[in-house]
């Protein structure tokens, strides 16, 4: 069929072309003359026929109205599309209903999401047309007829219409074809398991269940798969789900992103006959709230109101019920953060109600927090949004049931030397469900639109962090949504009770939800983004807590880390470091499990090491760092500021003494007797070089050289960067006495193969750089302090090491010279 319409129209646009070429030049032929001389293609007369609509939904048919009336019997299903539906936008949400073992997804998990709208075509078809949203204009503007002809909106099924209801007012279309073939409905491709590369196209079984709803028809079906390759070739089989649900009419009110409040958001291109550059606009997404009409007097004048439709969370029924009034208290306590936007009660989490079978899971009314049973450790919380306006329509939190291993380790490695009960290798039942809240509440951030704030915890002053008045105030972070996680700077000492050290919904929370859910009363877009960036701008000046640290795209910036906690890497590390050196030589008892064989021992070992090199990276990110602090128009203030010299010279310290002075006591010889394959190399030498060779990297050390140059004195000098790494290294060099261990033998080969790397190097960002000068002044002064120690060593492998690099050193600049 399309070939032929193709034909036609070519044919026709030739005849036109040709008529015109011959035409004479004068205002007749201006005129459109043109008469079609072809007949345009059709339907087969079987497909076309419209039949009296008693013939086509005959008795015996099951029939539910809502969004869309469907007609079912047995296999047969029918759609009727009412006159009120066309042209409005339908947003579709498939989702994994029952998943097959071994394909890493889980009941409840989305697949994919769009928007459709349906059209009723001349040729008395019903066509589904994807509306893609990308590029957008106002219709009351010139460019909007620009913007609609660019961007034609693909075309995803086509249905002939067979029957038309007595009233003229909806359109019947058999749906079978459609809810069994290859198309959206049975979008399967986004899973792991469930790509095209693993398996063929499917066969579907049937159509499972249907049920209609005022704005919404879900419908479930079963398909058959067989993978590509294998003999026999292995079969699977899955569930999947569809939701039909009408967005609102008239879209939310937009409330456009800014960067120092950190949303999620829908972007698109914003076309305006007004512009003299196109707008990139990001919409933030939220919930839709909004007060009763009896309350919206009262909401004006900034009293607590409850919404007429509150955010509600179900807990899936296969939660275990131990964990269920824990995830409960995780979502609401997002409560008092909504009475800082306006609103009393404005968000609930319940347990879903088993014994109503009115209510179906898969409803797209609902969200619900989908438990999944996983040996994968983690959670997370997404949501489905109207893309026109950002207003969040469902969420459906997924929740693995291994979270809990994760949550364990965490705390005991972060909190075990400061609360008892983290001294166990399995929690009571009070301190998992405190964890599961703390999560819960991270998560239901996320579906609330809030992103990652790394940047939270640089708020809070390391000290503070062991104060019990500062805590009880302020919390340990700003910020539930960063990484913060446990209060690992808290000694023994400070008394600090366990509640102090979870994160909770802080300042920040609270400030942000205020800012993305308040009410600003304006008239448009335009208005309400002048009043919030001021909102932002007037809060930011009172409050530095309430600062966004985007470390998903300011990864560079110290302040925006992951698990970090504190206003100065250097001095939290040390004290977390402190901390694991009490908790390591306990992990025998604490991990201890009758009938276990050390598999706990082994794990949690291997996450106090973890931890300690996560304190290393914390450190490592402030030397040639640079800050940036978004800044207003017309702020004096500066965007782009050095980390201070004096606080990078004190992270070149912490490595001298925490890494290069070997940290033994992570070979605690009981625990790594009993926890630990013997490796080689060692593997706090393998650290120590690691790190070596990160301070010592040529891109670093250009780095600190070219922010001299931009920051001028409140940036580190090259050459005392290098001076303090060499101090590290070498210090033992001037002892009376020079004894040089394995550890340190080991550091200076590196440090002399990083020397040599730089010096022998040909290109330009090595070998035309002040790096290249320092490093050969610092191998000189190197040579001369060898020489020195050579007659002063006491024993005979301090020597040997040290005749071998001085003659090392004397080749490299023998080499150098001749180059």
């Amino acid at each position: 069929m399309p070939i032929k319409k193709g034909l036609v129209t070519f044919a026709f646009l030739v005849t036109a072309l040709f008529a015109a070429a011959q035409a004479p030049v004068t205002d007749t032929a201006k005129k459109d003359t043109t008469k079609t001389t072809a007949k345009i293609a059709t339907l087969p007369a079987d497909s076309r026929q419209i039949k009296p609509y008693k013939e086509v939904i005959r008795a015996g048919y099951v029939t539910k109205q809502g969004l869309f009336t469907v007609h079912q019997y047995k296999d047969s299903v029918y759609f009727e599309i009412p006159d009120s539906i066309l042209h409005r936008d339908i947003m579709t949400v498939n989702r994994l209903e029952k998943a097959p073992a071994g394909s890493a997804m889980f009941a409840g998990e989305e697949l994919k999401e769009r928007v459709i709208q349906f059209e009723k075509n001349k040729d008395s078809t019903i066509t589904i047309r994807y509306n893609l949203l990308v590029n957008r204009a106002d219709v009351k503007d010139d460019i909007y007829k620009a913007v609609e002809r660019s961007n034609y909106n693909p075309v995803a099924y086509t249905f002939p219409i067979k029957a038309i209801s007595n009233d003229s007012s909806s359109y019947v279309v058999d749906a079978t074809p459609f809810l069994t073939g290859n198309t959206f409905i049975n979008e399967i491709g986004e899973g792991q398991l469930f790509r095209e590369a693993s398996y063929s196209s499917f066969k579907i079984a049937k159509v499972t269940s249907i049920h209609v709803y005022p704005i919404n028809v879900e419908i479930s079906t079963t398909k058959d798969l067989q993978s590509k390759s294998g003999t026999p070739p292995e079969p699977l089989s899955v569930m999947t789900h569809i939701s039909f649900v009408a967005l609102p009419r008239i879209p939310m009110q937009q409330r456009l992103f800014d960067p120092r409040v950190g949303y999620f958001t829908e972007d698109f291109n914003q076309f305006a006959d007004n512009q003299q550059k196109v707008e990139k606009r990001q919409v933030i997404v939220r919930w839709r709230l909004e007060p009763g009409a009896k309350d919206v007097a009262r909401w004006k004048r900034g009293e607590l109101v409850e919404p007429a439709q509150p955010i509600v969370i179900y807990i899936d029924p296969a939660t275990p019920r131990q964990w269920r009034k824990y995830l409960i208290q995780g979502i609401n306590d997002w409560q008092k953060a909504f009475e800082q936007a306006g609103f009393k009660n404005a968000i609930i989490g319940k347990e879903w109600p088993e014994n109503d079978t009115t209510m179906q899971l898969d409803d797209v009314r609902y969200s619900v927090l989908h438990y999944f049973p996983s040996a994968t450790a983690n959670a997370y919380g997404p949501h489905v949004n109207d893309p026109r306006s950002g207003e969040i329509i469902q969420t459906r939190i997924g929740w693995y049931h291994n979270v809990m291993s994760l949550l364990h380790d965490w705390y005991q490695v972060q909190a075990g030397a400061t609360d008892p009960a983290a001294r166990k290798a399995k929690f009571s039942e009070e301190l998992m469900g405190q964890l599961i809240r703390f999560v819960s509440s991270h998560e239901v951030g996320h579906t609330l639109g809030l992103r990652h704030n790394f940047g939270s915890s640089s708020r809070t002053p390391v000290d503070s962090l062991r104060s019990l008045t500062y805590l009880k105030q302020h919390g340990h972070t700003a910020s539930i949504m960063d990484y913060a996680r446990f209060n690992y700077v808290a000694q023994p000492e400070d008394h600090i009770p366990q509640e102090y050290l979870f994160p909770r919904i802080g300042e920040y929370d609270r400030w942000a939800i205020e800012w993305g859910y308040k009410a600003s009363f304006a008239k448009d877009v335009d208005e309400d983004t002048r009043i919030v960036r001021k909102w932002i701008s007037d809060r930011l000046a009172k409050n530095t807590r309430l600062w966004f640290g985007d470390g998903e795209t300011q990864k560079t910036d110290a302040r925006n880390q992951t698990e970090d906690l504190g206003d100065n890497a250097m001095k939290a590390s040390t004290y977390g470091i402190k901390n694991l050196q009490r908790i390591l030589p306990r992990l025998p008892e604490w991990t201890y499990e009758e009938g276990g064989v050390q598999q706990n021992l082994a794990e949690m070992y291997q996450n106090v090491k973890n931890q300690y090199t996560r304190y290393l990276d914390h450190v490592l990110l402030n030397i040639a760092g640079i800050h940036k602090t978004l800044r207003p128009d017309g702020d004096t203030m500066k965007v782009y500021e050095i980390v201070p010299a004096a606080m990078q010279l004190e992270a070149v310290e912490f490595f001298n003494q925490q890494l290069f002075t070997a940290p033994l006591w992570l070979k605690n010889p009981v625990v790594s007797a009993n926890a630990e394959e013997p490796a080689n190399p060692d593997f706090i030498e393998d650290m120590q070089v690691r790190g070596l060779n990160s301070l010592l990297d040529v891109s670093r050390l250009n780095k600190i050289s070219a922010n001299r140059n931009r920051f001028g004195e409140k940036a580190l000098q090259l050459n005392d960067y290098v001076t303090a790494v060499h101090q590290g290294i070498w210090k033992g060099l001037k002892e009376k006495k020079v004894t040089i261990d394995n550890y340190s033998r080991t550091l200076q080969k590196a440090y002399f193969a990083n020397l040599m790397a730089i010096l022998l190097a040909k290109t330009p960002e090595m070998s035309e750089t002040d790096a290249s000068s320092i490093m050969k002044a610092d191998i000189l002064l190197l040579e001369q302090e060898i020489k020195t120690a050579i007659p002063n060593t006491s024993d005979a492998m301090s020597r040997i090491h040290l005749e071998d690099l001085q003659n090392r050193i004397s080749n490299l600049l023998n080499a150098k010279n001749a180059l």
